[in-house]
């Protein structure tokens, strides 16, 4: 399951519930769309907003209407017995694969991460996939970090940061990464603006924010990535700067959300307080970029 498209659907919801049609309906949209895998309860997922058995039922209703479609599930919490039995409900819950970041609260040492993820490791059943996301946990992995937990045994993913934008040095970085680590971790980029810099370095699959909506153009660069034809899916990337430029303002959830709620999949409040929607006058500029994501 870790190649092609992972794609990150949001979890809509409101201060009373998750708006469990909405989610329904993205997560078969996601499905038919032909995903590779689906990664729900990621930070799109809004996650750390939910409690154990919200996302319990998330869970239950992602594995459901995904069909034939894995399911990887985010476990991150503080505690590690908090991981743990997170972990239990998601593979009880039909999970494929679990994906944890380091979430904390206290800034976490490195031998802290290692002890994390060993524990997860010998407490699970389904490969693992490390997520690497210092924008929001506050800690970054050292390459020697990678090093000691590739030795785990269901460890078969990373999910790493953006590559940098210069094509020569984003090579560096996934050569540097894939000889580092044994062939049976993959190796999938993130940060979608650079996504396409990182499947044309050598990535071997894309978790994509913009994915979990628009899935059939985060295809396209994908195909147009394994195909050789590397110019033109940088250049489809590059035609959604305006899109990339508000990430870089908001964050990508906000402005998933705002792009669900204008097509009608969700409600106009999908996101839990104190998060809010993008501003009205940026909302007006996602309606360039619409039709070269439909």
């Amino acid at each position: 399951m870790f190649t092609g498209l992972s794609a990150f659907p949001l979890t809509p919801m409101n201060e009373t519930e998750i708006d469990e049609r909405a989610f329904r309906g993205l997560i078969q949209r996601l499905a038919a769309a032909g995903v590779t895998s689906l990664g729900v309860l990621g930070s799109t997922g809004n996650y750390a907003y939910l409690t154990r058995e919200e996302r319990k039922r998330v869970v239950s209703l992602a594995v459901e209407e995904a069909g034939k479609v894995p399911v990887m599930v985010g476990i991150g919490a503080l505690r590690t017995r908090q991981v743990l039995e997170l972990a239990e409900d998601a593979q009880q819950a039909g999970a494929k694969a679990l994906l944890l970041a380091p979430v904390s609260y206290q800034k976490l040492r490195e031998e802290e991460v290692f002890q994390l993820y060993q524990s997860v490791n010998d407490a699970i059943s389904v490969p693992l996939c490390l997520y690497d996301n210092p924008g929001t946990t506050q800690f970054t992995f050292s390459d020697e970090l990678y090093g000691r937990l590739a030795g785990l045994s269901r460890l078969a993913a990373i999910k790493i940061p953006g590559v940098p934008d210069d094509a020569a040095q984003a090579k560096a970085r996934i050569d540097r990464l894939r000889q580092l680590l044994p062939d049976k971790i993959a190796i999938g980029v993130s940060g979608d603006a650079l996504a396409a810099r990182g499947l044309n370095a050598g990535g071997e699959l894309w978790f994509s924010v913009l994915g979990g909506l628009f899935p059939q153009v985060c295809l396209r660069i994908i195909r147009l990535s394994a195909a050789g034809q590397q110019l033109e899916a940088q250049s489809l990337s590059d035609r959604l700067a305006p899109l990339w430029a508000l990430f870089a303002k908001y964050g990508s959830l906000r402005v998933v959300a705002a792009l669900a709620a204008r097509l009608g999949l969700t409600e106009a409040v999908n996101l839990p307080q104190p998060l809010a929607s993008i501003d009205r006058e940026d909302a007006g500029r996602l309606e360039a970029v619409l039709p070269l994501l439909e």
